[in-house]
């Protein structure tokens, strides 16, 4: 199956995607049990959709990532078509994207960019003071 393809309020979706994008972490609670939920966003060769992450998929997906979803579900939010794993479906990590396969998972895994500071510089002539705003009271 293919992003293209996919329709509001369609189950039994069997489809495979590069995660290109994770969003933020919300929480929430409901029914008196706490959970999480994060947009990821996956893509195909034919488009790009919004992929729900409940709970331990979002520790369990990154970006660069090559994901199956196995009977999920497609809903719609706001004129938007997202895909979840669901109740019933099933959602597995298979690789790694083709395009994104080097890029580092997290900001933090990023390399550091070198600091290019010109040799003639003066180090004890750079000015580390902290600028202090003032508030209206």
């Amino acid at each position: 199956m293919a992003v293209k393809d996919l329709q509001p309020r369609q189950g039994k979706v069997d489809i495979t995607l590069d995660i290109v994008e994770k969003g933020e972490i919300r929480s929430f609670n409901k029914f008196g049990k706490e959970g999480s939920v994060c947009n990821a966003t996956g893509r195909d060769d034919t488009g790009t959709i919004k992929v729900s992450l409940w709970n331990d998929e979002i520790t369990k997906v990154n970006v660069g990532d090559k994901i199956k979803i196995t009977n999920g579900y497609v809903n719609e939010w706001q004129g938007e078509l997202q895909l979840s794993a669901g109740k019933f479906g099933k959602l597995e990590i298979v690789g790694k994207a083709a395009e994104i396969a080097d890029m580092p998972k997290k900001e933090e895994d990023a390399p550091l960019q070198e600091n290019t500071i010109p040799e003639d510089e003066d180090l004890d002539s750079i000015d580390y003071a902290e600028e202090v705003v003032e508030e209206d009271m």
